[in-house]
């Protein structure tokens, strides 16, 4: 047999396809992105370009210009930093050097508590979250650094050579060192080589040959090597930074090494004189430029050289090195570098050509983007303008027409939409005009019959006997039955239809309808039964708005089914695709099988409809007040349900009610339950 939805349901399915979602391409959310994306597009486009063109000389020579400004500010307060242990009395250094760059200058702690500050005002804008550098002498900024006025640089592990510590000789050691070294020059000088004196920043003075060929000194008596004789305090802090690097070694499991006075390691080795093939003298390893040079051997017995080993000797003696200086400089300081106004990058000013050409590029696209934006919305508005008429149109009570689907994106789907609810209304209010027209012909039959009897009555042409009484006692039955269908349906429909559900043993209720139908069923030679499992499934359901649907079911089998014919009731749990009964879950369903003469395809969905009749020839007393079968489905759907009605002509119906098993009813959105 072909089995059939109810009508609300069948009517859901292709709405719930309607309500797919449009591939974003194909919508007009898509569109209007694409659309927003272009002209965003071609506007940062046009004027990135037109700033660039115009600024991006400016800019450079501005920020050269500061740029050359702030490394000469670093390097100078990187200088104070080396040389002293903490920021105190840097407030004149920030000062002069906010005087002469023009510039605001300001030195917080990591902390941002204020160190100095050349902007005194109570007034003075609030310093900026991002800081232009941070002034560490153990950690120098290489980029600005390698700006600064000196050009000294810094060594590999980024510790300022101004940063001597413990290496600074006294006043009197370098007093006699720099004697020593004028003796040199005076005696290099002589022997037609021109070298200057040069101190370092720990007070260390070194013989500076003048010119390429800074080896030309050996070849002369003007011995050098009492200059790289370290002093006391020297070989003190040597000593010193030697332990710290030998602890750190030793914790990577690594053998101790002897740091030479340049802070090298290992054995240097020899370099031949230049005109002396046989006189050699030590390579010269790299190192601070004013560290002395040791030319005693180790005394230590070396670890293996590797470039392993390397690496980690480098890497422990920039952390003693740190460690030693760290009490000798000052703690690293946060630098902001600024206007008077507050800002930390310069400004520049347009010229009136570069001004309009920016404001011509931005005109155009301006243009652009309202010309894009009209043709869009003019798109978007053209179907809205024929819904929005539509619309007015039904509400001043015209006939509704369709508006025309332009696409398949949003609008058009709303459109689609539009029409399918007029068409849905218009169905409506046929069926309000006809249930009002079935409903006075329902309510005259019983009307003018009582009212007949009573005329007749009342002229003397009947007798007010028994039988006169029980007619009118029918047709005030009838009238009633109407009129309970209709409070019913009304109910119903607006929400207000109350259940009391309790547990039900549907095989115990299928055999109650069953008995008050049973006299009814004999007269008309029809054989009832019940067919259901022992103790069958059981539901939480209102037994009475129960029994009436299953009662309107079995009313409606028996009056279309021939002498002869059988109505069986049966219930059973629903069973999934395999076959299985699903336990504690699921459905329970009901279902009436008559053996009548069926209902034709075209009017199967219709079964459900108010005041439907197969046979519209059929009058009440034959086919009913066409209310019975709307009231079931509107009591199923009460309790969570469907109806469903399957048919073959000629062969009989069934008639299947499918309800929650208990654990899942779940009452629809405005009924009432009540416990």
């Amino acid at each position: 047999m072909r089995r059939t939805r109810g009508h609300g349901a069948r009517e859901q399915e292709p709405r719930r396809a309607d309500r797919a979602r449009l591939p974003l391409r194909r919508s007009l959310l898509g569109r209007l992105l694409a659309v927003s994306a272009l002209v965003a597009a071609c506007s940062v486009a046009a004027t990135a370009w037109i700033a660039v063109q115009t600024t991006s000389g400016a800019i450079k020579q501005e920020q050269g210009q500061n740029l050359t400004a702030d490394a000469r500010i670093y390097d100078t307060l990187l200088e104070y930093a080396a040389r002293n242990p903490t920021w105190d009395g840097v407030g004149a250094t920030v000062r002069k050097l906010a005087r002469e760059s023009g510039r605001r200058v300001a030195l917080t702690t990591q902390g941002r508590q204020p160190l100095a500050d050349s902007a005194t005002e109570p007034t003075a804008p609030a310093l900026p979250p991002q800081a232009s550098a941070v002034v560490d002498p153990l950690s120098v900024d290489t980029v600005l650094a390698a700006r600064g006025a000196d050009g000294q640089g810094t060594g590999a592990d980024r510790i300022d050579p101004r940063a001597v510590g413990p290496f600074r000789l006294s006043a009197a050691d370098s007093r006699a060192l720099r004697r020593t070294a004028d003796d040199k020059v005076a005696c290099l000088n002589r022997a037609g080589i021109a070298s200057d004196v040069v101190v370092g920043a720990s007070g260390r003075p070194r013989v500076q040959i003048v010119g390429n060929d800074p080896g030309r000194a050996l070849g002369t008596r003007c011995d050098l090597a009492a200059l790289d004789t370290p002093t006391r305090s020297e070989r003190k802090a040597l000593d010193a930074l030697s332990e710290l690097a030998d602890a750190c070694l030793k914790r990577q499991g690594r053998e101790g090494v002897r740091l030479n006075n340049d802070l090298s390691w290992g054995d240097q080795a020899p370099v031949a004189v230049p005109g002396d093939p046989a006189a050699v003298v030590p390579r010269p390893v790299p190192a601070p430029r004013d560290a002395p040079a040791e030319q005693t051997a180790p005394s230590v017995e070396m670890p293996e050289l590797t470039g392993e080993n390397d690496r980690a000797i480098a890497s422990c003696v920039g952390t003693a090195r740190s460690e030693q200086l760290s009490s000798y400089v000052a703690s690293p300081a946060l630098l902001f570098i600024g206007d008077e106004g507050g800002a930390t990058l310069p400004g520049f000013d347009l010229s009136p050509a570069n001004t309009a050409r920016i404001a011509g590029a931005a005109a155009l696209v301006l243009a652009l983007t309202v010309g894009a934006s009209v043709f869009a919305g003019a798109r978007l508005v053209r179907p809205l303008h024929a819904l929005t008429g539509a619309a007015q149109r039904m509400r001043d009570g015209e006939q509704p027409a369709s508006v025309p689907v332009s696409g398949d994106d949003e609008v058009g789907r709303l459109a689609a939409a539009f029409n399918d609810m007029s068409a849905h209304r218009a169905r409506l209010e046929e069926q309000r005009k006809a249930m009002v027209s079935d409903v006075a012909h329902e309510l005259r039959t019983p009307l003018s019959n009582i009212r007949g009897w009573l005329e007749a009555a009342q002229d003397g042409l009947a007798d007010p006997d028994p039988a006169f009484v029980s007619s009118l006692l029918e047709e005030a039955v009838l009238l009633q039955h109407i009129i309970d269908d209709l409070q019913d349906l009304a109910a119903a429909d607006a929400g207000a239809l109350r259940l009391h559900p309790e547990p039900v043993e549907v095989r115990e209720l299928l055999g109650q309808v069953a008995a008050a139908h049973q006299a009814r069923a004999e007269n008309a030679g029809v054989t009832l039964a019940v067919t259901a499992t022992a103790p069958g499934p059981a539901l939480s359901a209102d037994p009475v708005r129960l029994r009436q649907a299953v009662g309107n079911l079995v009313s409606n089998a028996v009056r279309h089914t021939p002498e002869g014919g059988r109505v069986t009731l049966r219930a059973y749990a629903s069973e999934d695709g395999c076959g299985t009964v699903v336990i504690g879950g699921g459905t329970v369903v009901i279902e009436v099988t008559d053996t009548g003469s069926g209902i034709p395809a075209d009017d199967l969905p219709h079964v459900f409809d108010r005041f439907w009749r197969a046979e519209k020839s059929r009058s009440r007393r034959t086919g009913g007040s066409g209310l019975g079968l709307a009231i079931v489905r509107k009591l199923v759907e009460a309790h969570g349900g469907t109806a469903e009605a399957t048919s073959t002509e000629g062969e009989g119906s069934t008639f299947a009610l499918r309800l929650p098993a208990p654990g899942n009813v779940r009452a629809p959105d405005g009924m009432t339950t009540a416990f």
